[in-house]
């Protein structure tokens, strides 16, 4: 009998037994063009296309107005929007997956256009120098408002309430985006934090937002249904610049990390290539495996091949794929037949309507065809 590949193999995740190894990364696609974001029809036939991960993790969902950064993204802070991702959740639970929903906060990465002509809200004035995706297209970035303790008081209890709109909407858990140089990151960060408070200077400082909103949301959900994600190697890009402390900072939050029962800890590997960086390194999951004790999940260009090395390898235990979900409702049914894939179009990423989203081939009807 032929041995069932890591990917395949169904994986204990705390109390949730997930059908395989393969993880539905977090994708944002821009679909809730609607005056309320919230999830449509649309999302509910996206998200039950793709129940064939071990588990889904939603696109990033703003926890507040004040959090969104990109056009058309569902949020989690209004009931309707509640209302739309119960219809997602059934559709999932429907047939056999589970699904984690990503609380967000953008930052500093967003644009006044999104909140009223004022400034998005970071750690510091500190201009990330990207593009936000605005209703009237791309538009520089701006230099931020420091946020007051008042504003970081009231973050938290956005977290937290999203974390209860969260759990009334079926989620079996959430996943704290803490990554990818959106709003804790930019604390974690020395080139975006020149804080002198609480939740500036040193490590324990920059880093404790997070753990802040971390005991907020487990009043809410056990720890056991609480992942985050972290990108230990971003450097100048989301207006992140590593420096001499940015693997410290990382290694002292997931060590920390280890004192909570959570479902996961969801890595990226590097964006960019970062050999030559001298505080950097290169192979996260390898870097961090001995540090955190808990279910390790990693992500970043990782095909069938190198997803089930990384697992075999005792690297990582789960992996989850983007744009190969995009593009491939059935992956898993894919990788298991070792089947062609479809490719994806990067064109229909983040505009509206079903083309690109939903009409993506099974292998079933490839094979009929």
């Amino acid at each position: 009998m032929k041995e069932q590949q890591p990917l395949l193999r169904p994986y204990q995740m705390s109390d949730l037994l997930l059908k395989n190894s393969m993880v539905m990364a977090p994708l944002t696609r821009s679909r809730a063009d609607n005056p309320e974001l919230k999830p449509t029809q649309m999302h509910v036939l996206y998200y039950r296309q793709r129940a064939y991960a071990g588990l889904i993790i939603s696109e990033g969902s703003p926890v507040s107005k004040q959090a969104i950064g990109y056009i058309n993204t569902p949020g989690i802070f209004s009931k309707t929007q509640v209302e739309g991702w119960k219809k997602v959740t059934e559709a999932v639970h429907e047939e056999g997956g589970k699904i984690f929903i990503q609380l967000w906060h953008c930052g500093s990465m967003s644009h006044p256009d999104f909140h009223g002509g004022n400034r998005p809200l970071s750690a510091s004035d500190v201009n990330p120098n990207e593009k936000s995706y605005t209703p009237e297209g791309f538009k520089d970035t701006v230099a931020p408002k420091p946020m007051t303790l008042d504003e970081i008081a009231q973050t938290i209890q956005d977290f937290k309430s999203a974390a209860q709109n969260a759990k009334e909407a079926g989620f079996d858990g959430v996943e704290i985006h803490s990554s990818n140089g959106y709003l804790f990151h930019q604390f974690f960060n020395k080139h975006t934090n020149h804080r002198t408070d609480a939740y500036g200077g040193n490590i324990q400082n920059r880093a404790r937002l997070l753990f802040d909103v971390l005991d907020a949301v487990r009043s809410v959900f056990p720890e056991n249904r609480i992942g985050l994600r972290l990108n230990p190697a971003l450097h100048n890009a989301f207006g992140m610049v590593a420096d001499e402390e940015t693997m410290p900072t990382f290694e002292y939050i997931v060590k920390k990390l280890n004192d909570f029962d959570l479902a996961y800890v969801h890595f990226s590997e590097p964006f960019t290539d970062v050999s030559k960086v001298p505080f950097l390194v290169s192979e996260i999951a390898k870097h961090f495996r001995p540090i955190y004790k808990g279910t390790l999940m990693i992500n970043n260009q990782f095909d069938r091949k190198k997803g089930n090395k990384v697992i075999e390898d005792g690297y990582a235990d789960l992996v989850s794929f983007g744009k190969l979900f995009i593009s491939n409702p059935d992956l898993p049914k894919r990788f298991e037949l070792d089947a062609p894939l479809n490719d994806w179009d990067q064109d229909t990423f983040y505009v509206p309507g079903e083309k690109g989203y939903t009409d993506y081939s099974f292998l079933e009807e490839t094979v009929e065809q």
